[in-house]
């Protein structure tokens, strides 16, 4: 530092500069990988764009302008008939889409692999969740899609559902069989939600999986942020066809998002709509050329699993450009994985769980990101491991093989979020009702809903997640919990 130069206690602007001069191997989001994925000319002088309402810069809630011509745009690159932008992150979108399809008391058919924002949007309309549940994916130990046929039977037997909402893909890149699901719910005269904050990339090529937006899903909701060259809390919400009432979600997006809506956000939703419709193919193709490569590498190194198709059961696909990596081969868990690679091997992935990786890749990443990362795991599987993390594994196995977050309903999550509170110790909770979420965050799938009764296998499942190193919301020190009193 220069001799003279002020100095400023400026805990997290001066831990977001000391990153960025880290070197570290990006694999999360935001999907600009720290700007790499947006011309220069675009990335500087970033806070000129932080402006108010006022001639001329157009009006969020109440768009004529500027902000009009983009959204209208973004509907058009996206294959919609109507789209939203959100500066709430998906979380607004998926709060919006409940809150605009359910009243107090109705019942919405919900995937139990959702996103915990799903919590919050049924609380605030007094919706009642009906669960349906994934597949599960044993050689991986992870969730896959939601089958059509599951739906179908759900739909059947509770006929007075108010919509469906799911998730797709889910956080490990896993797309269900979206175009019969949707055959499917339209058939029941539903409106479908989904949730696709994982797949705003999805629309740009030919070599990913369909969009939902491609098969006129009601509400689709998708974080820019994650797989765009966007900034964080920017997504979009695409309306299609009649079934939704339009201006019920203008009226709820105006209650919901902020009455002072970042331009930066904006502006960036709409960079990324332009640089993706002008070279997003190209690049999207460039990618998963270079993932394809990486994973003949990697195949070579004994310990390393890459999930893809010929792990995954029939009717899901995978977006290949979400890599997945299972270390249960090593004899170490994702987590401890996670933590060595940023320590000592300068990698920071997006996620882990008890025995995989999760790495965001993005048009912004190039050859020699993944020449760096293969080297990395190269290094990380020369390191000897014991066995002791096997049995913990198989332990989780057994609590998580069928229907990992299987619901016992005493409650509605309104009731519970509603009632008197107190709090205990999760061991010594068997029977009681959940008055929180209890999230491993990420991928933020809650394990209990509010309203839900807290059995033993649950109680076990967060126990092992916590002492394999995982991060549990709503389990705080001395891992205690909210409950109904």
């Amino acid at each position: 530092m220069e001799k003279g130069a002020k100095v400023y206690n400026l805990p997290i602007y001066n831990y977001l500069r000391k990153y960025q001069k880290e070197n570290i191997n990006i694999f999360h989001m935001p999907g600009h990988k720290l700007s790499s994925g947006i011309p220069q000319e675009l990335a500087t002088e970033v806070l000129k764009l932080d402006v108010t309402e006022i001639d001329g810069t157009d009006n969020l809630h109440y768009p004529e302008g500027i902000i009009k011509e983009a959204q209208e745009l973004a509907a058009k690159a996206f294959g919609a008939d109507n789209t939203f932008f959100l500066v709430n992150g998906s979380t607004c979108g998926i709060q919006t889409a409940i809150m605009s399809v359910c009243t107090r008391g109705q019942k919405i058919l919900i995937g139990r692999d959702s996103h915990k924002s799903v919590v919050s949007g049924l609380i605030m309309s007094g919706a009642e969740p009906v669960f349906i549940y994934p597949e599960y994916n044993s050689k991986f130990g992870i969730n896959e899609g939601i089958t059509a046929q599951s739906i179908e039977k759900a739909l059947c037997k509770n006929p007075e559902v108010a919509a469906v909402l799911i998730t797709r893909p889910n956080y490990y890149g896993i797309c269900s069989d979206i175009e019969n699901i949707i055959k499917i719910v339209h058939s029941h005269g539903k409106p479908l939600i989904v949730d696709e904050a994982h797949g705003a990339h999805l629309v740009f090529s030919p070599l990913l999986p369909h969009s939902a937006n491609q098969y006129k899903a009601d509400i689709v909701i998708q974080s820019a942020h994650k797989t765009l060259p966007a900034v964080t809390q920017g997504a979009y919400m695409h309306i299609n066809g009649s079934l939704i009432d339009i201006e019920k979600i203008r009226f709820n997006l105006a209650m919901l998002q902020t009455s002072s809506p970042s331009y930066i956000i904006m502006t960036y939703l709409d960079i990324a709509r332009e640089l993706m419709e002008k070279e997003g193919t190209e690049r999207l193709f460039n990618l998963i050329e270079e993932i394809s490569t990486f994973k003949n590498r990697l195949s070579e190194i004994l310990g390393y699993k890459v999930l893809e198709g010929s792990y995954l059961g029939i009717n899901t696909i995978h977006d290949p450009t979400r890599l997945v990596l299972n270390t249960s081969g090593l004899g170490i868990s994702g987590y401890e994985a996670e933590a060595i690679l940023r320590a000592e091997l300068s990698v920071q992935v997006e996620m882990a769980d008890y025995e995989n990786l999760v790495l965001i890749t993005t048009t912004a990443d190039k050859k020699s990101t993944f020449d760096r990362l293969y080297e990395s795991l190269s290094k990380l599987a020369r390191i000897h491991f014991n066995d002791e993390w096997g049995r913990q594994a198989e332990k989780i196995r057994s609590l998580t093989g069928h229907k990992p977050f299987e619901a016992l309903q005493a409650l509605s999550p309104y009731e519970a979020y509603v009632a008197q509170k107190e709090e205990k110790q999760i061991k010594s909770c068997l029977g009681r009702v959940c008055a929180g979420v209890i999230t491993p965050y990420p991928p933020g799938i809650p394990v209990l809903y509010p309203g839900e009764i807290i059995d033993s296998s649950k109680i076990s499942y967060i126990d092992s997640i916590i002492k394999l190193g995982g991060k549990v919301n709503g389990v705080g020190n001395n891992n205690i919990v909210q409950v109904v009193k």
